[in-house]
């Protein structure tokens, strides 16, 4: 999946799958988690959030089920 380079203290890149509805997220930390089954909405309203880190605490972590895909 191709991600998007943000500018973020936590996050590093943004991807996004609209057919799988799969959010790819990279941290500053390198690690790559994949995030299930988010709407398309979600990840739209991450992009544009004045706080990538602070939407993705409020709005994603603990809201959809994930795997780590590396590191």
């Amino acid at each position: 999946m191709q991600r998007t380079p943000v500018s973020s203290s936590n996050l590093a890149s943004v991807g996004y799958d609209r057919t799988s509805q799969t959010l790819e997220i990279e941290f500053q930390n390198r690690s790559i988690y994949q995030y299930f089954n988010v709407p398309e909405g979600v990840y739209n309203e991450l992009m544009q959030a004045a706080s990538l880190g602070s939407y993705f605490n409020d709005c994603i972590r603990g809201a959809f089920s994930y795997r780590k895909v590396s590191r």
